[in-house]
């Protein structure tokens, strides 16, 4: 299966840029389908960026967060060539996990 993550990472001397697009439906279970029955809740409850054995990101989110969530942010510690590791689990279980070279 293809990852829900598609990332993009750059440094430029001391500071990475991180760019993020997950997809996810971010279901909030208030909306109710064309039968009139509420779609039940699925979203993303935890995403956390790490880098050299480090958190550098960690987002704890709720119903509030759009569908395809996309991340932007920017941190200081890494070069070019350091792994990236991006990953989220949903309140129903799931998860996905990515690990990307800084460019």
């Amino acid at each position: 299966m293809a990852s829900s993550i598609r990332v993009r990472a750059t440094s430029n001397g001391d500071i990475t840029e991180v760019q993020t697009l997950i997809q996810h439906p971010m279901d909030t279970g208030l909306v109710k389908d064309a039968k009139g029955e509420l779609i039940p809740a699925h979203f993303i409850q935890q995403l956390t960026f790490e880098c050299n054995g480090k958190d550098v990101f960690v987002a704890d989110w709720g119903t509030a967060v759009s569908k395809d969530p996309y991340v932007k942010f920017s941190f200081k510690g890494a070069r070019k060539g350091d792994d990236l590791k991006i990953s989220w689990t949903d309140n129903k279980g799931g998860s996905d996990t990515i690990t990307a070279k800084i460019a």
